[in-house]
């Protein structure tokens, strides 16, 4: 975003008197600090949710072959 592209950019001065020159370098740090600060705040994509994190893995398949034999309980 630019300061051209800016929709409803709005200045309240609080104190003092600055000149237009000075409002306008003010607009132009703060854009641009913006810009470089929204260039850089990209989200990790190879983070792992909290769902993944906490899921259990996959129990092994049964062994149909042992049969009921082995039960004693």
């Amino acid at each position: 975003m630019t300061a051209e592209t800016a929709p409803g950019l709005r200045v309240d001065v609080r104190r003092g008197h600055p000149t237009e020159e000075e409002l306008a370098a003010v607009i132009a740090v703060v854009t641009t600090g913006y810009v470089e600060e929204s260039e850089d705040a990209r989200a990790d994509e190879s983070r792992r949710s909290r769902w993944e994190i906490s899921q259990r893995g996959l129990r092994s398949p049964l062994r149909r072959d042992l049969g009921w034999g082995g039960f004693s309980g």
